[in-house]
């Protein structure tokens, strides 16, 4: 059970990291700067959003979640690995521009709920390997830490990408 003390230290970690930083807009993100690299993240954090929903959809047949699914294949499992490795290759430029850029802001409330909810992406993360590799947790843990994982990627496609893309502006803010 010390195990699942990970995924919180990975989280604060994270959030002590971002609040320590000071933040230097001209960071770049391959390259690109200020609106540029805005952009950029958005539309890297728009492939993650799709990369989530694939993850979504392998981990549902995986199970046989998905009407007409049978237990799934080989190939199923490892396409899941692989796009999980890719989505989480692809939040690290991401997130290492954001706290560089900005650090952890708690300024107005999208900028919060984003700062946080990027914290809590990476704890969730984490706590997904814990939970794959053990074998002493109950069932239920995986697709609830799958679900936390999927809803921290959509809320801070939510809170940033769709911002950036709707002209910053994103509905309920």
């Amino acid at each position: 059970m010390a195990l699942l003390l990970i995924p919180v230290a990975v989280g604060l970690g994270v959030y002590f990291v971002g609040r320590g930083l000071t933040p230097d807009p001209n960071s770049s993100l391959f390259g690109a700067r200020y609106d540029d690299a805005m952009t950029l993240k958005a539309r890297l954090g728009s492939a993650l959003l799709g990369l989530a929903l694939i993850q979504l959809l392998l981990a549902a047949r995986m199970y046989g979640r998905l009407p007409g699914s049978k237990p799934s294949s080989r190939a199923v499992s490892m396409t899941h690995r692989f796009t999980g490795l890719a989505a989480f290759l692809l939040s690290v430029p991401i997130a290492y521009h954001c706290l560089a850029a900005y650090g952890i802001e708690l300024t107005t409330p999208r900028v919060a709920i984003h700062s946080i909810t990027g914290c809590v992406l990476y704890g969730a993360f984490a706590a997904k390997v814990v939970v794959v590799r053990s074998r002493r947790l109950p069932g239920w843990m995986l697709p609830a830490v799958g679900g936390l994982l999927f809803c921290s990627i959509a809320l801070l496609w939510y809170t940033a990408a769709l911002w950036q893309l709707n002209g910053f502006h994103t509905p309920g803010f």
